[in-house]
């Protein structure tokens, strides 16, 4: 079958580093409650937040790196590329889980609150552990705020045939994906979570998330050049934002809510994320129209100093955000025991952004001393004239 995708250009993409980074820090300051600091996060001021960013960035990615290698070494060598970033992926998962549930086990033994069991989901450990770890294991259970690396682990375990297709019919599979979140949407499909219950991220529909980004990665972007650069558009996202904001607001604040007929009000409150709501999907291309727009990958800013923690952070995507999971952890902890004042939720979430980062920073420092050091050339002997 003719291959229709067009193959991204080679070189890293700092804008794919310094998004993925913002998530990153973002998921931190937003898994931690009653922490005024995580009104910097975009959740408070749209339809969509960090965890479609997460999602859309990580079908890039995957596109990115592994398409070439399937047209050039075949499917077998690609999907078996994906499957062992696949097993990465569940590894982290793996050791992340273990290390939250002991935690938070020790923490409600060690201060005698059992109540931050049942806040965490993890109670079934106490009535039945070898059933609550082994579905623990098969990513159907889960403790609040270890959603999206399941999620994740699975959009890239289904996504070899995916990219195949993508690379031949990129606009037919992009549809296909779309038909396919309608769908669940409609009949209510989702997974089974234990010990009862959904998965709180549908992977029927958060999928179309992760398929735009391999759209986008292989010539979607680059062939709605005349769409995505035409006025009206302009015109359409800037309204969309604007509306987009007031709802959003009107759901936070109830009276200012109140001001809103009830059919407006309750077309999108509550924002419906489980099954990633149309107005939230539409919410995020927005979003991705106007960075494709006015920040291009050759943009002066992404080489300014100030943005460099964040595009380390990026870069470092899967350990950053596991520590991150669990400093949010603690970070919620920290506040519960202390006063929670405006001081204290300051100086946790900017030192839990620190290690993030310092975390960040030792692991590029570690892989760089991991590769050789590159033997100067030596200089050609100089010859001497005869007289």
């Amino acid at each position: 079958m003719k291959i229709n995708a067009t193959l991204p250009e080679k070189g890293r993409d700092l804008r794919l580093d310094l998004f993925r980074g913002v998530a990153n820090w973002a998921i931190f300051l937003d898994h931690i409650p009653d922490n005024v600091v995580n009104w910097i996060t975009t959740r408070n001021y749209g339809f969509s937040d960090a965890a479609d960013l997460f999602v859309f960035i990580s079908g890039y990615t995957a596109s990115f790196v592994y398409a070439r290698m399937m047209l050039e070494r075949g499917f077998i060598v690609g999907a078996t590329r994906l499957t062992k970033r696949v097993w990465q992926l569940y590894v982290a998962h793996v050791i992340l889980f273990v290390i939250y549930i002991v935690s938070i086990g020790y923490v409600a033994q060690r201060y005698s609150d059992p109540e931050i069991i049942n806040e965490f989901n993890v109670a079934g450990l106490v009535d039945s552990a070898v059933e609550t770890l082994r579905q623990g294991l098969l990513l159907k259970f889960k403790p609040v705020n270890l959603d999206v690396l399941p999620l994740y682990i699975v959009l890239m375990g289904l996504f070899p045939p995916v990219l195949w297709m993508m690379l031949r019919r990129p606009g037919l599979t992009m549809l296909a994906s779309i038909a396919l979140w309608l769908a669940a949407r409609h009949f209510g499909w989702n997974f089974a979570a234990y010990p009862a219950g959904t998965w709180y991220f549908n992977p029927y529909c958060w999928q179309v998330l992760f398929v735009f980004g391999s759209w986008c990665a292989l010539g979607g972007a680059r062939k709605s050049m005349a769409i995505i650069n035409a006025p009206f558009t302009l015109y359409f996202c800037i309204g969309y934002l604007v509306l987009a904001l007031v709802m959003t607001m009107a759901g936070k604040f109830p009276d200012f809510g109140n001001m809103f007929p009830h059919w407006l009000y309750s077309t999108f409150n509550p924002n419906d994320k489980t099954n990633l709501a149309p107005y939230r999907f539409v919410h995020f291309v927005v979003i991705v129209i106007l960075v494709i727009r006015f920040v291009p990958k050759d943009w002066e800013g992404l080489q300014w100093r100030m943005f460099d923690p964040l595009i380390v952070c990026g870069q470092q995507s899967l350990a950053v955000f596991c520590v991150g999971v669990f400093l949010s952890f603690v970070g919620h902890f920290e506040l519960m025991m202390s006063s929670g004042s405006l001081f204290a939720q300051i100086f946790v979430s900017v030192t839990g952004i620190a290690i993030m980062t310092i975390v960040a920073y030792y692991i590029s420092w570690s892989k760089r001393q991991d590769k050789p050091i590159a033997k100067p050339v030596p200089k050609p002997a100089a010859t001497s004239n005869p007289d």
